[in-house]
């Protein structure tokens, strides 16, 4: 693969991460906000919804590969994993405002998956 492939790649990774972003954010402020769900409970909901969609995208267009189950656990272990660390990492600092505090989880999680997934899920 030469740079302007993964030039290309890593635009592809950006754009769908983009809107899996959104995907999660609206996702959870419309159960933060609608149920008075925990920042907890409403981004574990998004995640998943953001997941599923994540998937599909990641796998056909990205890094254009076949459906596999191997590759869905490895997904789901980097993108689970990584959710996790973030929302742990994001208690660090004293966010009140339950809103910013999942603008903050999204923020961390992109900088991280694509290189995981790029050498170990889709490799």
């Amino acid at each position: 693969m030469n740079i302007k492939s993964h030039i290309v790649q890593l635009a592809k990774y950006g754009f769908f991460g983009v809107i899996a972003t959104l995907v999660h954010l609206l996702t959870a402020w419309a159960i933060i906000y609608f149920l008075s769900a925990s920042v907890f409970v409403s981004n574990t909901f998004a995640f998943f919804t953001a997941f599923i969609f994540s998937y599909f995208f990641q796998t056909l267009y990205v890094f254009q590969t076949a459906f596999h189950f191997k590759k869905f656990l490895k997904f789901f272990l980097v993108q689970y994993g990584t959710f996790l660390f973030s929302y742990l990492f994001s208690d660090i600092f004293p966010i009140e405002n339950s809103y910013l505090h999942t603008l903050l989880i999204v923020a961390i999680m992109p900088l991280i998956t694509f290189v995981i997934h790029k050498f170990w899920t889709f490799k």
